[in-house]
């Protein structure tokens, strides 16, 4: 059975802060940097099932949502609007 899981799920686990120079940036934890990695090598070797490949979606979902965050926040960071 296909349990639906949303991004925001993984955030108060698979989330943490991290202070880059003046910056403080969002990254994956490493549990999740894992999990991603292990979904990424299933993919590419064809064998996610079809949980794994929801799981795989969501993850990258949260990935482009956080990435555009920090985006946001170097740009502020450096006098931009």
């Amino acid at each position: 059975m296909t349990t639906l899981l949303r991004p925001s799920a993984l955030i108060p686990k698979g989330l943490r802060v991290q202070q880059i120079n003046n910056l403080a940036l969002f990254k994956f934890t490493d549990e999740l940097g894992d999990r991603l990695q292990t979904l990424l090598d299933k993919k590419k070797a064809d064998s996610l099932t079809s949980d794994e490949t929801l799981e795989l979606e969501v993850i990258g979902e949260l990935d482009e949502i956080f990435s555009y965050i920090n985006a946001v926040i170097a740009v502020r960071a450096n006098g931009h609007t």
